[in-house]
């Protein structure tokens, strides 16, 4: 099964239904809701998801679809470690990334998920140049779904 990283930016997106934004995550949460894409989010997502820099916060009678939404088997929460909070310094000594961003792309890279989906421009600058081999692939969700033909028997 496939797996993939998704930042707290993207369930925003999903929650929110940001405009532009919510299209490109609803392939990618069709196939996860379908059993074919497996998630992977550190737990401090659980908490960045209602409110990130440069967004509205998400209002408080959204919490039950939020909290419903994490606890479906397709969603691996991982709990920040040493380990993860070790690479994640690295990453700010060495590309200068956010803190909690480091932390999200440390799970990811620590997890070998192949993988990290987000919409920070800053965090797709880097993609394939961290991480180890393979190195971790940053980019927008970008599954697409290959359109159905419908025939008439």
């Amino acid at each position: 099964m496939t797996i993939r990283y998704w930042d707290s930016d993207c369930f925003i997106a999903w929650f929110d239904q940001e405009t532009g934004k919510f299209e490109k995550c609803k392939a990618t949460v069709d196939k996860v809701t379908a059993g074919e894409i497996k998630l992977m989010v550190s737990a401090i997502t659980l908490i960045e998801v209602i409110k990130l820099k440069n967004h509205n916060m998400l209002p408080k009678e959204k919490e039950d679809i939020i909290k419903a939404f994490f606890q479906n088997d397709f969603i691996k929460i991982v709990n920040v470690d040493r380990y993860i909070a070790e690479i994640a310094r690295n990453l700010i000594w060495e590309f200068n990334v956010h803190p909690k961003d480091s932390i999200h792309v440390a799970t990811a890279i620590l997890h070998k998920v192949p993988v990290l989906n987000t919409f920070d421009k800053d965090l797709i600058k880097l993609s394939e140049h961290i991480g180890g081999t393979p190195t971790l692939k940053i980019c927008e969700p970008d599954i697409i779904v290959e359109p159905r033909l419908e025939f008439e028997d």
